[in-house]
């Protein structure tokens, strides 16, 4: 079943374009002066952001800042209304579909299937743009790796409408996993996760970057982005008002008038990062 879902999605695999070797700093996912509206409101007034290979790119922000659907343009599973979005150097307009799943890969903040496949056999859907592809032989070993990164290999067998919502969430990454685009886009993929696993996650997603992908990461949890970012861009009624890296981005005056909310920043005894914390008492 899961070789036939590929073959709808992804027809004529063979003699496809396999992406190109990518070095560090290459710019993997770009968008200038892009806008969206949505529902007849500008979610996205004019936002400019470049993710470059070798890096984890955090947007961070309040809740309707843009940052799901700037996600979702980069993936360009939304239309820019003007502006435009570039992925490994070409308009997301001008990939044909089974070309451009070669080179992002896109977790969404929530995973849902009609059919109750095993939990392998979801991983393995991500193998589905290199169907028909020279690598096609490699499948199994790398749904195997990335099960085992994601530690979901002990309920390979389980039915994934079983699963709790952590665990599905851990699913959905494996398969993003899988699919070993250069160019990952993840949707709060820590929202649904324990304190082990959420930091699992952004293991894997620094070991990704270290290999020489492009991660964004949309996170809520201000600790994390600051410990495991490379750059941080936070979002605000649709622009970005701050870029860089998480030390000098996550001041506490800052964030205080973005999210509204009286906060203090700082340094980690140990490790130095930015650690985000509400004002109390």
């Amino acid at each position: 079943m899961i070789t036939r879902i590929a073959e709808r999605l992804f027809p004529s695999g063979r003699g496809r374009a396999l992406p190109g070797a990518v070095a560090p700093g290459d710019p993997l996912a770009e968008a200038s002066e892009l806008v969206v509206r949505l529902g007849g409101r500008e979610v996205l007034a004019g936002v400019s952001l470049t993710a470059r290979a070798g890096e984890v790119l955090a947007l961070v922000g309040p809740n309707g800042a843009g940052k799901s659907t700037l996600l979702a343009a980069l993936a360009a599973d939304l239309p820019a209304d003007e502006g435009v979005v570039r992925v490994c150097g070409r308009p997301t307009t001008a990939w044909p579909a089974r070309e451009l799943a070669l080179r992002r890969a896109m977790l969404p903040q929530s995973a849902a299937l009609s059919f109750p496949f095993a939990v392998e056999d979801v991983v393995r859907m991500g193998r589905a743009p290199w169907a028909g592809t020279a690598l096609e032989d490699d499948d199994d070993r790398i749904v195997r790796e990335a099960m085992a990164s994601t530690e979901v290999g002990e309920f390979a067998a389980r039915p994934f409408s079983a699963l709790s919502g952590g665990e599905r969430a851990r699913v959905a990454l494996a398969r993003v996993l899988a699919q070993r685009a250069p160019l990952l886009l993840l949707d709060e993929p820590t929202a649904a996760l324990d304190l082990r696993h959420q930091e699992l996650v952004l293991r894997v997603c620094r070991e990704r970057a270290a290999a020489g992908d492009a991660v964004v990461v949309v996170l809520h949890d201000l600790g994390l982005a600051g410990a495991y970012a490379d750059r941080v861009a936070v979002l605000r009624g649709g622009v970005v008002a701050a870029e860089g890296a998480p030390a000098g981005v996550f001041t506490g005056e800052l964030l205080t008038e973005v999210y509204r909310q009286p906060v203090e920043v700082f340094p980690h005894p140990r490790t130095g990062a930015p650690v985000v914390a509400p004002v109390r008492g």
